[in-house]
């Protein structure tokens, strides 16, 4: 008697489990069963800026690549964080990924500077991206991962070149410049450049750049074609363009540490591919935005010079006589800057 209950019971018993597991099963699916992990994005720009679809497209491929495992909040036009603050949010961990402008990142990582070196003064955007998307590149994403503990995901996303703009004078060559007051956002490289050619550079706040262009204090500025169009600065009395290419600006893809530390390979190879699937398109979109602006401004009465490649490699040649100064003044590693000359020259 004994053994046949003993029998029974464990009859029982292994009916019982395989009664839990085929219950289990009619519940279970792999995205549900999953764990999920927050993604939110925060950039300033907005809708309509060609880094902010490019965000967006970047949103919608990691969500259907990870079947939902990974849940993306995008938030655009500054809803969430300003790109001045966000490297303070990614460390506390209240955002995920952010894409700020080269612009917010040297006073993190100096040596970020040397793409705003002289060496880069008046190279088109190829001759950019040779180099930012070589091995220079490759060491420089590498340094923000370690001094901000992020993970950068591949390429950078392009803005376009700078320009210099101008109300009274029109400014036909770089000898033109000597003696005239432009405004910079700010950085040793800009100061340094424009002194290089005999301007003055001046830094005063976006807000109140207008009234300034229309006060006479100044009589240029260093912009982007984008950026005269979308605050219509011919009606604070921009006419001219002295198109030298004086830098190129990027967008630089940052996700957190926290985040990118918790999640599983998978996703990590997730992420990653869709990240590599927007850049191209979004460079495109760079261009034709800068070219669509460039067309609007000859609309609205602007008129543009564009200096011969000789003229660009003779100032840029000037200039470089204060690089090594800029170098010291901003830390960036020598070593890159003889690492970006040998890639420019092949």
């Amino acid at each position: 008697m004994a053994g046949w209950c003993s029998n029974l019971c464990g009859q029982c018993a292994t009916i019982g489990a395989a009664a839990s597991v085929a219950l289990a099963a009619l519940f279970y699916s792999p995205v549900s069963a999953a764990q999920t992990y927050l993604l939110r994005i925060s950039t300033e720009n907005t809708p309509s800026h060609v880094q902010t679809r490019a965000l967006a497209r970047f949103a919608e491929r990691v969500e259907a690549a990870s079947d939902g495992q990974i849940d993306v909040e995008f938030y655009h036009s500054a809803r969430l964080f300003r790109d001045r603050d966000v490297i303070a949010a990614l460390a506390a961990g209240k955002v995920e990924m952010a894409v700020p402008g080269t612009w917010q990142l040297d006073r993190y990582v100096p040596d970020i500077g040397v793409y705003m070196l002289p060496l880069f003064y008046g190279l088109s955007a190829a001759e950019q991206h040779r180099v930012r998307d070589g091995e220079l590149g490759i060491e420089i994403s590498r340094r923000i991962e370690s001094d901000l503990s992020v993970h950068v995901p591949g390429r950078w996303l392009d803005l376009g070149h700078a320009q210099l703009y101008f109300s009274e004078q029109q400014v036909r060559s770089h000898e033109d410049l000597q003696g005239l007051r432009i405004r910079i956002p700010g950085g040793i490289a800009n100061q340094e450049r424009l002194e290089a050619f005999g301007a003055e550079a001046k830094v005063i706040a976006w807000p109140d750049l207008p009234q300034a262009l229309r006060d006479k204090r100044l009589d240029g500025m260093l912009s982007t074609h984008e950026t005269v169009r979308s605050a219509a600065l011919w009606e604070s009395g921009i006419r001219y363009v002295f198109e030298d290419r004086e830098y190129f600006a990027q967008y630089v893809p940052l996700l957190g540490g926290r985040f990118w530390n918790g999640l599983p390979d998978d996703l990590k190879t997730v992420v990653d591919q869709a990240w590599e699937g927007v850049v191209d398109q979004e460079r495109e979109d760079a261009i034709a935005a800068q070219n669509a602006a460039r067309r609007e401004l000859e609309v609205n009465g602007i008129s543009i010079v564009v200096p011969d490649q000789a003229a660009l490699a003779q100032w840029r040649a000037i200039a470089r006589r204060k690089e090594a100064g800029i170098v010291a003044q901003v830390g960036i590693d020598p070593q890159l800057v003889t690492q970006a000359e040998k890639t420019l020259d092949h």
